[in-house]
């Protein structure tokens, strides 16, 4: 293949664009803050001479800086990776409009802008009769029709037997979990829905309203989508995100999305599975989907699916799909599949040709307090160890081989490691076992010995799959 890819972010995500580019034959640039300088993903590059291929920016999210290295270094496709500007269809539009256009490694910019809207997406999804949580596709203004929508809601839910009923407000114009609140009885309705509309009218300058069905016992599931620019669509099955800290990150994720071997459902958990892919897949053929993407599902406890939002990226978890996924009996690497589809390739296989076998595990290592509200951890790693087996790898931007010190500007992500087996228990008993074999020493500014989640890993592992 021919080209240079510029990647616009850092970390492991960064390390782990980089080795696929390699894969494809493709030159790379990578960008950094003076904040990430010791960043293996930095260290592994050249930042000076002629050979230079690590350039300092001042920040992630100042396109002006990306685009100039982008040009001063004769780049031909930009690759966003996760959060940053993955799903930001004016990045990803300014990307290939541009005088001198760059591919932009993703869906196409309208993709991301029709999907990157989750009413617009509800409001599709209604349209192709894929459930979604039960309440309003588009936002509401007038408090009349919004208690008329609540009453109905609740009603709907002392119907179905659900006990103790309640709907949530949302701010239209929202994101990231800011203006939601819960209404548990209809008399608190308009106190709610005023305070609401005057928050989103406040802090997004839009006093729409959102009114939806509070979903309380429930998994976090995914359907991980791999789409062509000639209309290939292939999946890699289903994966299980519901571990997740009180900040609603993900922590410990699994494949597949359900097994009968964690819990004893209420539901035929293939039928289910085999229900959200095909949900997906429809919604991606109608929106004419081009590349990665995950599809978000929540599961009631009863089986019955809801389309929560499709994520226009490469997610983190990706490796959790192709670690039970296989073609000619090797792993797929998805971050390559991505490059590859979006420099224009064909898929070059048929969805028959991927075997799914055995089980996965995600651990996402992070230096963080989980019994302070999973507050984050920041000092200096001394030591940085794990273990190598044949059914294991680790993700880390973290050098083995020196002392780190955690930037204070970013999230103390520090490792992700995947490891899998032919049973989910065998899954499971190798991360058990893995997380046990970890070293991670250090300390912060008062000498005070590292704090991180590896103990909550552990501890969660049994509630994997289950409600």
């Amino acid at each position: 293949m021919e080209g240079k890819v510029l990647i616009a972010n850092r970390g492991e995500i960064a390390i782990r664009i980089m080795n696929a580019c390699t894969d494809l034959g493709l030159d790379y640039v990578v960008v950094y803050t003076d904040a990430d300088k010791d960043s293996e993903h930095v260290q592994r590059n050249v930042t000076s001479g002629p050979d230079q291929n690590a350039w300092r920016i001042t920040s992630y999210t100042e396109p002006n800086d990306l685009f100039a290295v982008a040009d001063h270094t004769w780049c031909t496709a930009i690759h966003p990776g996760y959060g940053f500007f993955s799903e930001d269809f004016r990045f990803a539009r300014r990307a290939t409009i541009r005088d001198r256009s760059l591919i932009f490694i993703g869906p196409s910019w309208e993709v991301v802008k029709n999907l990157g809207d989750k009413i617009n997406t509800k409001r599709v999804a209604n349209q192709l009769k894929i459930p979604t949580i039960p309440g309003t596709d588009s936002p509401i203004y007038n408090e009349m029709d919004a208690e008329e929508i609540a009453q109905h809601l609740m009603d709907d839910q002392r119907a179905q037997g659900i006990k103790n009923p309640s709907i949530l407000v949302k701010a239209a114009a929202g994101g990231g979990g800011m203006g939601i609140e819960e209404v548990t009885e209809i008399e608190q309705f308009r106190r709610i829905y005023r305070q609401v509309q005057s928050y989103a009218k406040r802090q997004f300058g839009d006093g729409g309203v959102l009114i939806e069905q509070c979903l309380t016992d429930y998994n976090h599931l995914e359907v991980q989508l791999l789409c062509s620019q000639h209309g290939e669509r292939i999946h890699f099955g289903s994966r299980n995100c519901t571990i997740q800290s009180t900040g609603r990150q993900k922590r410990v994720e699994a494949a597949p999305g359900f097994h009968a071997s964690c819990f004893d459902y209420d539901f035929d958990e293939k039928k289910v599975l085999d229900q959200i892919v095909d949900y997906s897949l429809k919604l991606a053929a109608h929106v004419r989907y081009d590349n990665v993407g995950t599809w978000e599902w929540i599961v009631s406890r009863s089986g019955q699916p809801y389309l929560l939002e499709v994520n226009t990226r490469i997610q983190v978890e990706n490796d959790v799909s192709a670690r039970i996924s296989y073609l000619d009996s090797v792993h797929p690497n998805l971050i390559r599949e991505q490059i590859r589809l979006a420099l224009g390739e064909k898929v070059g296989y048929k969805q028959n040709s991927v075997e799914f076998k055995g089980a996965s595990i995600e651990l996402r290592i992070v230096a963080e307090d989980t019994q302070r509200g999973f507050a984050p951890w920041i000092g200096t790693i001394t030591e940085f160890t794990f273990p190598e087996h044949d059914w294991s790898v680790v993700y880390s931007h973290v050098p083995f081989d020196r002392p780190y010190t955690i930037p204070s500007e970013y999230d103390p992500n520090l490792a992700l490691a995947l490891v899998w087996g032919d049973t989910m228990d065998e899954a499971k008993k190798r991360a058990d076992q893995f997380v046990d074999e970890v070293s991670i020493k250090g300390q912060d500014s008062q000498g005070g010995p590292i704090i991180t989640n590896l103990t909550y890993l552990k501890n969660n592992l049994s509630r994997l799959l289950t409600f």
